[in-house]
């Protein structure tokens, strides 16, 4: 049964009902527990679904510049896949870290930790120096907790010693009913989209974004030639987009004909299916005959090398990734899914006079662009699959053995997908089969 504050969310009620309406004491939230810690230390197959479940938790106390959010869908990024593996570290040390600062940070360090990165929904209730947002509206979260007090955040709000990934860092994430976030997170949902197709894009639209297009990425030129690897993933997706608005040119690399074919779908026409390049050998692209072929197959579909390669795989194609960029090219990497300590061939760095660059998330004028670009319909979700919260430990599951493409997206508070469009206007002119390519 729902809180008289979810039906009233849930029917649409104007802002002035939910102020008067009491906020839930308690509310249903995926959560990894501290208890469980140790539970794949033995094992080899970490299935998240073992650790990764949804109880009911107490509704935290909101901070003067914090609002709290109805989440009506959130999804799944690979943050998730780490804290319910334990891995590289216990997120339960964030918590405990924020424990130790004091303040209201020590309400995060708790014996339960509620996950997720990305929600779209409702605002129901804003701290006392929150101005810029009014209960009632409709939002999506950038994944980015910043601390305003840094002098570094001023410069860039990535910089900050203290900026966090909400939801991996920090406690009180979007797979949940409810959520407490920073109002310095706050954007407004595209009209256009539906909860669950909002809900996917803030964390890896806005990564991609920071990681191509951003002054503190790689600077992509038109006609710039640019690899993606998992180019139908949650972070891949938007970086073809991204690519093709911006006048260059994606090469997409997949794992399967279906996958090339999403990637058609999207416009990107040069893809190359590792399957072929591999031919019944998966290590092949950890060694030099692989990286090869690789180029071979490349140069054949575009007739040059990459100017830029997106990196977030990790230790399976980072020396790949290395040798593949052209002389003077750029490796930009985000994450490594696959193992974070990385082993290649420093020479074609030195020697070829490459760069590598890092980026991480990005700051919250870069995610306006990004979600400027998604409420103008130029960049369409990556939305493949969408579960109900109940079986987020499923959803998490489909995202670690790698069986989804583009993002997967988790219904919280909505009862059904398709539900949350606000201008049907604008659905229409970006169309119903744009918004639906990776769904089939």
């Amino acid at each position: 049964m729902q809180s008289p504050m979810s039906e009233a969310v849930l029917a649409d009620a104007p802002g002035k009902e939910l102020e008067s309406l009491p906020v839930p004491d308690s509310f249903r939230a995926a959560t990894v527990r501290v208890e469980d810690v140790d539970a794949f230390r033995s094992t080899e197959d970490k299935d998240v679904r073992k650790s990764l479940g949804v109880t009911r938790v107490p509704m935290p106390e909101l901070a003067p510049d914090e609002a709290l959010v109805a989440v009506m869908a959130s999804s799944i990024n690979y943050n998730t896949v780490w804290t319910a593996m334990f891995e590289p570290v216990p997120t339960f040390r964030f918590l405990e870290q924020m424990g130790r600062a004091g303040g209201w940070e020590a309400r995060h360090d708790l014996p339960y930790h509620i996950v997720g990165s990305d929600a779209a929904g409702v605002v129901v209730r804003t701290g006392s120096s929150v101005r810029k947002w009014k209960v009632g509206e409709r939002v999506v979260v950038s994944p980015a907790y910043v601390d305003e007090q840094d002098p570094d955040t001023h410069r860039d709000g990535m910089l900050g010693e203290g900026q966090k990934a909400w939801g991996f860092e920090t406690n009180f994430g979007g797979l949940a009913q409810y959520a407490v976030v920073r109002a310095s997170q706050l954007m407004p949902k595209p009209a256009a989209l539906t909860w669950e197709e909002a809900a996917v894009n803030p964390l890896c639209a806005s990564t991609a974004y920071r990681m191509l297009v951003s002054d503190r990425g790689a600077c992509m030129k038109q006609g710039d030639v640019v690899l993606v690897w998992g180019a139908t993933g949650g972070l891949g997706a938007y970086a073809v987009q991204l690519v093709l608005n911006g006048g260059g040119i994606p090469v997409g690399v997949v794992n399967s004909a279906e996958k090339a074919e999403v990637l058609r779908s999207l416009g990107c026409e040069a893809v190359v299916n590792r399957a072929d390049v591999e031919d019944g050998d998966p290590g092949l692209l950890q060694r030099p005959e692989g990286w090869k072929r690789l180029g071979r197959a490349v140069r054949a579909q575009v007739g040059e090398d990459p100017h830029i390669v997106f990196e977030h795989v990790g230790r399976r194609t980072f020396a790949a990734s290395v040798f593949l960029a052209r002389r003077g090219g750029t490796v930009v990497t985000c994450g490594s899914s696959t193992g974070y300590e990385h082993l290649y061939d420093n020479r074609y760095l030195w020697m070829r006079l490459k760069r590598i660059i890092g980026s991480h998330g990005a700051n919250l004028h870069e995610q306006w662009a990004v979600n400027r670009l998604i409420a103008l319909g130029h960049v369409v979700p990556a939305l493949s699959r969408t579960y109900p919260l109940d079986d987020v430990g499923a959803a998490a599951r489909s995202v670690q053995t790698n069986q989804h493409i583009g993002k997967v997206g988790v219904l919280c508070l909505a009862p059904r997908p398709g539900l949350g469009v606000t201008d049907p206007e604008a659905r229409a002119r970006i169309g119903e089969r744009r918004l639906s390519i990776f769904r089939g």
